[in-house]
């Protein structure tokens, strides 16, 4: 194994940079870096720190819905690479976590010990193993071992192994990157990944750490209790994530969209971001999803959002309330985060400390 970073961004899909797109800018950015493992991911609804409502529930081209950037490499590749990023964004959310890079050697363990971990499995989007999509071999994998859930997102840019791979209309796009995003104890992954090794085309894998806060209405811990800065006075994040599915409903609405709205409402959160998937699981529920880039209600979706441990804490709560029996909430440290809104900065791009 070996310590990397992840770079995450969280902006509007039209927000410019000059007379670009800046999504194109930092995609350009993570290229001529040759970055491993980079994705952009098409989000469903959300809200930054304005508390502007982004949705892709028109088609109409005055729509800005909310897109995600990930970049995934070695400390050295990464951290450079944040600045700039932050200069091309100008408006949005930038964080740094910390990562653990699973090497392509069949012969190197997975990680150790008893934690839990999210597991992220990078591949070509397009790829079929046993005559199904790949996504839902590993998610059937995953599974049958006991995960405790696994979404598939499917990307439309990014980079693999250092290549630049974009989907494109007339194209089978067979090794744009898609991600694949796990939840599960350190020995289950260490136990799936001769398996996946074996089967899939030059997978990048990488695992960090994270806390699971409830499974279908079953509590089994809150979010971790942190002061708001650590003892060099760096200020700490918290990420919850929250997997539903988009037919599971609240009140006669999906459980994302009233999630959305409960937290608009009552400004818990500064930003929030949905996510949907292409398949997946969580609990004891059968891995599903819809026909490729067909947009059904069976798939899965993913709620995240990032503040202070104090708002994340008091959003637990409200999670709790709206999600009752069903879905999936985890809770992971972001030991960097910059809120960016023009010349106004919230955060920073240091790297905190955790206490423990």
């Amino acid at each position: 194994m070996t310590d990397g970073l992840k770079l995450t961004g969280y902006l509007g899909e039209r927000q410019r940079s000059g007379s670009r797109f800046a999504a194109e800018e930092v995609l350009d950015l993570f290229a001529e870096r040759r970055v491993a493992a980079s994705v952009l991911l098409r989000g469903l609804s959300g809200f930054g720190a304005r508390h502007i409502l982004r949705t892709d529930a028109s088609l109409s081209l005055s729509e800005d819905p909310p897109i995600v950037l990930g970049a995934v490499d070695a400390a050295p590749v990464i951290a450079p690479l944040a600045a700039q990023v932050a200069e091309v964004m100008r408006r949005g959310l930038l964080t740094v976590e910390r990562v653990r890079l699973l090497a392509d050697g069949a012969d190197e363990a997975g990680p150790t010990g008893g934690e839990t971990v999210r597991f992220t499995v990078a591949l070509g989007r397009n790829r079929r193993v046993d005559g199904v999509p790949a996504f839902s071999w590993v998610c059937d994998v995953l599974h049958r071992h006991e995960f405790d859930g696994a979404t598939a997102y499917l990307g439309v840019d990014g980079t693999a192994h250092g290549e630049r791979r974009r989907a494109r209309f007339f194209s089978r796009n067979v090794d744009v990157p898609l991600e694949i995003v796990a939840i599960g104890s350190a020995e289950q992954v260490t136990a799936v990944l001769p398996r996946l090794r074996e089967r899939l085309h030059r997978p990048l894998f990488s695992t960090e750490p994270v806390q699971v806060c409830t499974c279908d209405g079953v509590l089994r811990e809150r979010p971790g209790p942190l002061p708001p800065v650590d003892a060099a006075g760096r200020p700490l994040w918290q990420k919850l994530t929250v997997y539903t599915t988009e037919d599971t409903l609240h009140d006669g609405a999906p459980i994302h969209r009233a999630l959305i709205s409960r937290l608009r409402e009552e400004r818990a959160v500064g930003g929030t971001t949905v996510l949907r998937g292409v398949w997946g699981f969580h609990g004891q529920h059968r891995p599903r999803g819809d026909a490729l880039l067909q947009l059904g209600r069976r798939v899965p979706v993913a709620t995240l959002m990032i503040d202070s441990p104090a708002r994340i804490s008091a959003a637990f709560d409200l999670l709790e309330e709206v999600t009752g029996r069903h879905g999936l909430i985890t809770c992971e440290t972001i030991p960097a985060a910059l809120m960016l809104d023009g010349t106004s900065r919230r955060g920073s791009l240091e790297l905190a400390d955790y206490p423990g």
